[in-house]
């Protein structure tokens, strides 16, 4: 799925008016339908719907939404916000078949004196202003939006959270921002949206088809994306009957530490569930009764060090290489580590310890091979990257640094995003807290280089391996829960993920 910029689908809303064609008025009714019908499911006629409304389109949605459910014996306010102007357009329109129903109690209200008197069941709509907010909300706005956010009752925000802006929000005023319940969204997230520090506007977010023109969304360009299903089947490709262990390639992992070892055999086995053909471990000499114990169909390179990676094999029979988890910093893991950018010829995919060592020899990105994996969690991130004051900053450094190093950057988290050397952005639509756990890293540091090992690209592998590592921790949680879900897991539900990546095709 394509993101836009709110400029973009107000661009897309425009198209789509022209070509399908259909009016404005009959768009925002088709919108607002879809709001309708949930919150039919959702609430009873006994809990009055009290909308606060702007003069923008987003209160033009409101009073249609409000039109629809008094038509369905839904007890309705409407409150409209008057700046002392005369509604034009749309809105204009619903407001006048608002008052022709005479089903819903209407009200202008010019300073907060006007504020309504709610029941504790009563359900807010907030339709005040939408996707189109250019500054923070002040004055009159911001005291209607502080005294709605005071109440307890259950708020529901149409298309975007009163206040909050549809990418970057580093000027605005977090106090000046709706926090709603429940966020109803057309057609497309917001980018904000997939930001943690706005979770706490948009509540529970769903994206509610309203049949914007498909050759306004084709032709409407975008480097910003979010990971579905389809993405990742075309990248899991059916196996021959005649294929062999040789055909899936030999991944070379480099990962543990004296205490560490839990990092290599998680790492090693989520590699081997991902469907690599062979896999090379390489672990201190004191690993090796733990790796070969705990991963048995994994190989074992031996270190000559007792507790630490100060070498590595041949590189000559790996078609991928992964390097991090557990290593630990010590002088001569960072001196290997340095010989090993210098002479791999294929691309890398570096998480934990790894990250660590680069943030601390910052002239060595320079010697990454091209199209290697970085993996790192907003610490490892500002580490290696520097500070950033909020997510929208954070994810433009991320693009740089993809860009400058021409490498796959993979910053870790709910929506996990991808940044790729071209410029694109992916957010992953799996995953779940649980995941938040000692080991979850590791495990997906296995699965990238299981699947790069196989000759996937190393875009297609970042791709596929965040969804699936999501996917394989949704289907986890689902029977051992959230709380209770341990990366060990991931892994083991991996092989329900590809069954449930490919149940249509099988």
């Amino acid at each position: 799925m394509k993101l836009f910029t709110t400029k973009q689908i107000a661009g897309i809303d425009k198209f789509t008016i022209e070509n399908e064609p259909i009016s404005d008025i009959d768009l925002m009714e088709r919108a607002a339908l879809q709001i309708t019908h949930w919150l039919v499911k959702r609430f009873s006629t006994e809990q009055k719907m009290v909308f606060f409304a702007g003069p923008g389109n987003n209160g033009g949605d409101a009073l249609a939404i409000a039109c629809q459910l008094a038509n369905l014996d839904f007890v309705c306010e409407v409150f409209l916000l008057d700046f002392g102007k005369e509604l034009k357009g749309s809105p204009a329109v619903n407001w006048k078949r608002l008052e022709e129903q005479n089903k819903v109690k209407l009200v202008k209200f010019k300073d907060e004196s006007g504020f309504p008197e709610l029941g504790l069941t009563d359900v807010i709509l907030d339709g005040m202003f939408g996707s189109g907010l250019s500054r923070p909300l002040e004055g009159f706005p911001a005291a209607i939006v502080e005294e709605i956010n005071q109440l307890e009752n259950t708020k529901v925000a149409i298309d975007i959270p009163s206040g909050l802006m549809g990418e970057d929000n580093s000027l605005n005023i977090p106090g000046n921002i709706i926090k709603a319940d429940f966020t109803l969204t057309f057609q497309f997230p917001k980018i904000s949206f997939l930001f943690p520090e706005n979770e706490t506007y948009t509540g529970k977010w769903e994206v509610l088809p309203i049949g914007l023109h498909p050759g306004g969304i084709e032709q409407t360009p975008s480097n910003t994306f979010f990971i579905e299903e389809e993405d990742v089947k075309k990248t899991i490709a059916s196996r021959s009957k005649f294929a062999h262990k040789g055909n899936f390639g030999h991944a070379l992992l480099i990962a543990g530490s004296f205490g560490k070892m839990g990092a290599a055999v998680l790492a090693s086995r989520s590699c081997l569930r991902a469907g690599v053909g062979l896999l090379t471990t390489h672990i201190p000499r004191l690993g090796y009764s733990i790796i070969q114990t705990a991963v048995p169909e994994a190989m074992t390179s031996i270190d000559q060090h007792d507790a630490i990676f100060t070498e590595f094999p041949d590189l000559s029979a790996f078609s991928a290489i992964g390097v991090g988890p557990g290593i630990d910093k010590k002088r001569n893991s960072q001196k290997a580590l340095c010989e090993l950018l210098e002479k791999a010829k294929v691309p890398l995919v570096i998480d934990a310890d790894g990250l660590n060592i680069l943030s601390e020899n910052s002239e060595w990105l320079q010697k990454l091979p091209g199209k290697s994996i970085l993996t790192p969690h907003p610490g490892e991130f500002k580490r290696l990257v520097g500070n950033s004051s909020n997510s929208y900053e954070r994810i433009q450094q991320q693009k740089e640094f993809a860009q400058k190093y021409h490498t796959i950057v993979i910053l870790k988290g709910a929506y996990t995003v991808i940044a790729t050397p071209n410029g694109q952005l992916f957010f992953n639509s799996t995953g779940n807290p649980g995941m938040a756990t000692a080991g979850s890293g590791d495990t997906l540091t296995g699965i990238l280089l299981g699947l790069l090992a196989q000759g996937i690209s190393s875009e297609a592998a970042a791709i596929a391996g965040v969804y699936l590592h999501g996917l394989a921790g949704d289907l986890a949680a689902r029977e051992k829960s959230e709380p209770a879900l341990i990366a060990g897991d991931i892994t083991d539900y991996l092989g329900k993920a590809f069954i449930e990546l490919n149940k249509e095709t099988n």
